[in-house]
């Protein structure tokens, strides 16, 4: 199986994307193609005295920032280490295509440059999250602002396949980010997505509140990107804070530091639980080919788990099940 990396996308590109490609290969016997500057790339190569077993470069000029725009990958940097991954996996010269640059940028090139899912309306931006006892999928993330009832059932049917087929949960109960339990509540949106999934063959259980999200209510929770982004972008700052706030009352006098060595194991484990990396990165479900984005402040390690979550998509068959399903 050979992954296409882009070397160059995110906040630690290029050394932690290529640390992470090395460790991948080493751990999950796959080849990995990476897209960038070849020079650069080899000299991060030597300087660092990692390995180039079954990892080959396919040169490009250019690179994507975070403040280019989403249209960019596909007129004026059409050279860039992003656009050339998606042009390598289009024409079937990799398996999937993970990278942790520009987030608009790399949900434009899996449309418009990979295409949909025949059936499909939009591809979804779907990270995976921790909750209280586990994690569940967001879906949409912040790929599709303005939705129609339609779209918000395909992702659910989407996002309960791929909980099922890569993530391993059987029958993933499915909830619709809402703004009250009820059936008749929200927008006419939502209570018309409402009676579609309370219609289909997913195991649907209802509306979900925000403050119910994190206590792991369900596997997959459905609502439009404006939305999602919202949730996401609101988690990750209580999560940040949080882990301030208990840091600074353990560090802050001799009484906490004492307290802490008793409970540091205790602290390590909360702390692994709810780090990003475990879950490397998300995929753009629709996306007739598998396309992941990791991080953009990805390390070595998000980088590996990105890949080995591409490989088990690739794996599970999940775009036929998805495309079969709809």
């Amino acid at each position: 199986m050979n992954i296409i990396v882009d070397a160059f996308g995110g906040d630690n590109a290029p050394l932690e994307i290529i640390k992470g490609c090395v460790e991948a290969v080493a751990e999950y016997n796959i080849n990995i193609t990476l897209t960038g500057d070849e020079t650069e790339i080899k000299n991060v190569f030597s300087e660092n005295s990692l390995s180039m077993n079954n990892i080959e470069i396919c040169h490009c000029t250019q690179k994507i920032t975070m403040e280019d725009s989403a249209e960019s990958v596909l007129k004026e940097k059409k050279d860039s280490s992003m656009a050339v991954g998606l042009r390598l996996l289009n024409e079937g010269k990799g398996d999937a295509f993970v990278s942790a640059g520009n987030s608009g940028a790399l949900c434009v090139g899996a449309t418009l440059a990979i295409k949909r899912i025949k059936g499909i309306k939009r591809p979804a931006f779907a990270p995976v999250m921790p909750s209280e006892n586990g994690f569940f999928m967001l879906m949409d993330g912040g790929a599709n602002v303005e939705c129609r009832p339609e779209m918000l059932y395909q992702f659910a049917v989407m996002g309960s396949i791929y909980m099922e087929k890569v993530m391993g949960i059987k029958n993933p109960r499915v909830g619709l980010a809402n703004v009250g339990a009820e059936e008749h509540k929200g927008t006419e949106l939502y209570r018309n997505t409402h009676e579609l999934l309370q219609n289909s063959k997913l195991n649907f259980i209802g509306n979900v509140e925000g403050r119910d999200i994190p206590n792991g209510v369900c596997d997959v929770v459905v609502c439009d990107g404006f939305t999602g982004n919202l949730i996401l972008k609101t988690y990750e700052g209580v999560a940040l804070v949080m882990m301030k706030q208990i840091k600074n009352m353990f560090m802050g006098s001799v009484k906490g530091k004492l307290a802490a060595g008793l409970v540091m194991k205790d602290l390590k484990n909360m702390k692994t639980h709810f780090d990003y990396n475990r879950y490397g990165g998300a995929p753009i479900l629709g996306a007739s080919k598998p396309v992941f984005k990791a991080h953009g402040s990805a390390k070595a390690v998000t980088v590996k788990n990105a890949i080995r979550l591409s490989v088990e998509y690739v794996k599970a068959n999940a775009i036929e099940a998805i495309s079969s399903s709809l």
